[in-house]
């Protein structure tokens, strides 16, 4: 076997490549503009981190954690509104039983449509608030059907809370524009879409 044999396989080759063939052996220099390649598997497309599939975030956002304490403040306003009904209904029905407006029976008549109006705003409110504490323990694990609700909720609360136009409204109103604010944005929406993990 000679040094410049053709077929001697551990002899010099002719185009430098050991066996003749292009890209046996090392990895040879990449022509100019073409990206250099290493060694290894070809590298993995990025991974979309939410969508369909991919699970979503692992952690409640913060906005969505606002709006979680936002509901649970609107349900303690709800609570104190449904006392001061019992307290409102409790002190007209008192009144009507006042020995000296017996006889008065436009009085009787307005207290006893009055008693029967704040008994019945009583309980409006507090199903109100139960349903706010309902939806604030549910954005754990609640899917679109909890938010969308929640952003029914916000938006009914607000139209509410603006008429009458006290302080306590104007509160239920600016929380309620901020709950659908942050349920609505993409890391919310994220949030409840993301998928579930099965229940055994």
């Amino acid at each position: 076997m000679s040094f410049g044999d053709p077929n001697n396989p551990y002899g010099q080759q002719q185009g430098g490549q050991p066996g003749g063939q292009p890209g046996y052996g090392y990895p040879q220099q990449a022509p100019q503009g073409v990206p250099q390649q290493g060694y290894g598997y070809p590298q993995a497309p990025p991974v979309q981190q939410f969508g369909p599939g991919f699970g979503g975030p692992l952690e409640m956002p913060g906005g969505v954690k606002a709006a979680r304490i936002m509901l649970y403040v609107i349900a303690g306003f709800q609570l104190i509104g449904a006392i001061l009904f019992v307290l409102s209904a409790v002190a007209v029905n008192a009144a009507k039983n006042d020995a000296t407006l017996k006889d008065d029976v436009q009085f009787q008549q307005l207290a006893d449509y009055s008693g029967g109006a704040l008994w019945g705003l009583s309980v409006l409110v507090l199903l109100w608030g139960v349903l706010a504490v309902f939806l604030a323990a549910k954005f754990g694990k609640g899917g679109n059907g909890i938010r969308v609700t929640a952003i029914v909720f916000g938006s009914i609360t607000a139209l509410l809370g603006i008429y009458p136009f006290i302080v306590v409204g104007l509160v239920h109103t600016v929380l309620s524009i901020l709950i659908i604010v942050f349920v609505a944005r993409a890391d919310g929406s994220a949030w409840f879409n993301r998928q579930q993990q099965p229940q055994y």
